[in-house]
């Protein structure tokens, strides 16, 4: 058997016997897929609006049925003291308030304009955005329905109007899920794959077999092959396990080839391990290496534009991203399962996670310091 066969059948044996990397690779997958994509929903319902109602006419009581109905709020509470409504926003039982004012239908009949108050608790940036945007636009609606009840055919000529109709590309049903599972396979593939190899080496160092390998005669390169080649192969599995649940549990189907994907991933597999071979060689303690490992990941994670859109970052940001190997993924990874690209579309990108890996693991063989 070959020096790097040796290594291969060592490094698989420990695998199969550690229970803890195993229940790693199949139930961590499972979690993950399950409740992540039924947690991560970008769509904001039951925001809860206080209203202070002055004027209890049969307008601003339409007006709030209406707002009722959308499902997207829940109302609080009703009534007509201002005081009442802060204390709910300062208690942070409501997100919003809306203040209809004294004589707000007669303002509307006899003036044609009347003004309303929004008041947002802007401790959650996100929902109360989006919140107010929501409301913004029920309100706007509201008016143009109110404009075209009143307008007198008989006296005033239509105006003129623009109605727009439009579909939806690649994710005609808009749901959130086609966009959130392809992104969380990938950070699940990282996850798994970078903590797996950084705690590598230095388990070897802890138990004090890494001295019996130094004096071996085995290259660095084998030793770093022997060590990254069976994580490459879980990995792959890793990624197996979760497009089976995409399909049975979402019914995620790729519109791409799978091989597209099993491509891509088995390049990106190479700079995720090379990463953690190169965290491994230069810490002492599996703590460490966790850490420093962690630390990596929270920064491909956060910005790798699964959870933020790498369009609304600031330009230093998104030079960053242009370094980060997520960012790469998650856009083959959604563009392969709801654009059905092929591999020639990706080949730019391809070429630069290609181009990453062999940096990487030329680091990692080359930080690698074998003593006799």
């Amino acid at each position: 058997m070959s020096k790097l066969g040796v290594i291969l059948s060592k490094e698989f044996r420990q695998i199969i016997r550690n229970p803890a990397i195993i229940r790693l690779i199949f139930i961590m997958p499972v979690i993950q897929l399950l409740v992540l994509p039924n947690a991560a929903d970008y769509e904001i319902k039951n925001i809860n609006l206080q209203v202070t109602d002055h004027d209890h006419s049969a307008l601003s009581r339409r007006l709030i049925d209406n707002i009722s109905a959308t499902g997207y709020f829940k109302v609080i509470g009703y009534g007509s003291d201002r005081n009442q409504a802060m204390v709910a926003i300062e208690k942070d039982k409501a997100d919003l308030i809306l203040e209809i004012p004294h004589n707000f239908e007669r303002d509307l009949i006899r003036e044609e304009s009347a003004r309303l108050m929004l008041a947002v608790n802007a401790i959650n940036g996100v929902k109360a955005s989006l919140g107010g945007a929501y409301l913004n636009n029920l309100l706007r609606q509201f008016n143009g329905d109110i404009r075209t009840e009143w307008l007198q055919p008989d006296r005033l000529q239509k105006p003129f109007s623009i109605t727009t109709t439009f579909t939806n590309w690649f994710n005609p049903g808009m749901n959130y899920k086609y966009f959130m599972v392809p992104g969380i396979l990938v950070l699940l593939l990282t996850m798994v794959g970078m903590n797996l190899t950084a705690i590598n080496i230095v388990r070897e160092k802890e138990i004090g077999t890494i001295e019996q390998i130094n004096v071996s005669p085995i290259k660095k390169h084998h030793f770093i092959l022997g060590k990254l080649i069976p994580f490459w192969v879980l990995g792959l599995v890793v990624l197996t396990i979760g497009f089976l649940i995409a399909r049975l549990v979402y019914g995620i189907v790729p519109l791409g080839a799978y091989w597209t994907i099993y491509v891509f991933a088995a390049v990106y597999l190479l700079v995720i391990l090379g990463m953690g071979l190169l965290v491994s060689t230069f810490s002492a303690t599996q703590q460490q290496a966790m850490l420093v490992s962690f630390f990596i990941m929270m920064i491909f994670i956060l910005m790798g534009g699964l959870y933020t859109s790498i369009d609304s970052m600031p330009e230093w940001a998104k030079w960053i991203t242009r370094i980060n190997p997520v960012t790469y993924f998650i856009e083959v990874m959604r563009r392969v399962v709801l654009k059905g690209a092929n591999l020639g579309d990706v080949t730019k990108e391809l070429s630069i996670i290609l181009g990453y890996a062999l940096l990487v693991n030329g680091l990692a063989i080359l930080s690698y310091r074998k003593r006799s």
